[in-house]
């Protein structure tokens, strides 16, 4: 099991403490012995360590912010939900392909947000607007809030009130093992778990500071074991030599760990790699000696959304992905539903 995620420094933003929640963090942080700082706003917290760009940024990732969510506007959060839940932001993880890694700036601090009340009344809001459609909420957008739910509680807290809405459903992503704090949540079935997993090759040259994948397995066995509707984020599909056995094999081990009447209740969604030349920058530069295949001249240009353009594989590698997954999904693990392919 990895460990669980202990900051270097704490910052509390004003209001934070009127929160119960933000009062429990403080004990917590307290009792560990943690130099707890206040500061007007994350934004003007300017004292890390570091001599240069590199380990401030890292000393960054090492950093916890303890705020209040001001705008309770959800953004929305397609194809996975219809809107994202703000209940975090940043992540512990140095994953190199990472999309955060462009939009959360230099200092890409771990903020967790404790007016969870707040936040839930507008969920509730979103939920009637859209009857008697189902409305599901996606809460790992830009965080992954299992690294730090022992600090937090947060996700506790939505799964347990998403349990109690006939009309509210909650997803969430993380590449993290520490579960057991929600195995006996009163869910109701309104969750569904999900573990994004790789390809050793990938989770082992690209993924500082995560779970291992065996650990994440586990993690997913114990999960449909408590009842949760479960899912697996494989992404990204990185193209390397012997990627296909890798995938291969990736696939066969989730089948044996997971019991067979769960499959069903499991959903795949597929991603293929993909970057932006704003992010090969800021990859390049955080991670200098990466492995990661970055060549344009090797990639498709697809234009997206917002007139920002990614890199994505040419259309037969594209192919030959869409099938080997298609293939050997349904043979291993039938009855599990492929989402989508990107």
């Amino acid at each position: 099991m990895v460990k669980p995620f202990i900051p270097d420094r704490v910052y509390f933003e004003p209001g934070a403490l009127e929160y119960e929640v933000g009062r429990e963090i403080y004990s917590k942080i307290q009792a560990m012995g943690i130099d707890i700082a206040y500061t007007t706003s994350h934004n003007r917290i300017m004292d890390l360590p570091g001599d240069n760009e590199l380990q401030k940024y890292r000393n960054a990732k090492r950093t916890l912010v303890v705020g209040v969510r001001k705008t309770l506007k959800f953004d929305t959060s397609k194809p996975s939900a219809e809107y994202a839940i703000p209940i975090s932001t940043g992540c512990i993880g140095h994953c190199h392909y990472c999309y955060l890694q462009t939009t959360l700036g230099a200092k890409p601090y771990v903020r967790v947000y404790v007016n969870i009340p707040e936040i839930l009344e507008q969920a509730d809001k979103y939920i009637d607007e859209r009857k008697p459609e189902i409305t599901r909420f996606e809460a790992a957008c830009t965080s992954d809030p299992l690294s730090i739910e022992h600090l937090t509680g947060n996700l506790r807290r939505l799964i347990e009130h998403m349990g109690k809405r006939e009309l509210g459903r909650l997803r969430f992503v993380t590449k993290y093992d520490l579960v057991d704090s929600l195995l006996d949540a009163k869910h109701n079935g309104h969750t569904r778990f999900r573990f994004s997993v790789n390809a050793d090759y990938v989770i082992k040259n690209f993924e500082p500071s995560t779970a291992k994948l065996e650990e994440r397995i586990a993690a997913a066995r114990k999960v449909a074991l408590a009842g949760y509707p479960l899912g697996f984020i494989i992404a990204p599909i990185y193209i390397f030599d012997g990627w296909q056995t890798q995938y291969r094999e990736l696939l066969e081990k989730l089948s044996t760990s997971i019991p067979k009447d769960h499959y069903k209740d499991i959903e795949f969604e597929l991603i293929q790699h993909r970057f932006t030349k704003p992010a090969k920058r800021v990859i390049e530069k955080r991670y200098p000696k990466t492995k990661l295949d970055l060549d344009e001249s090797k990639r498709k240009y697809k234009w997206g959304r917002y007139g920002i353009g990614k890199y994505v594989y040419q259309d037969i590698q594209q192919q030959q992905i869409k099938n080997l997954f298609m293939e050997a999904i349904p043979q291993v693990m039938p009855g599990a539903e492929i989402q989508y392919f990107t």
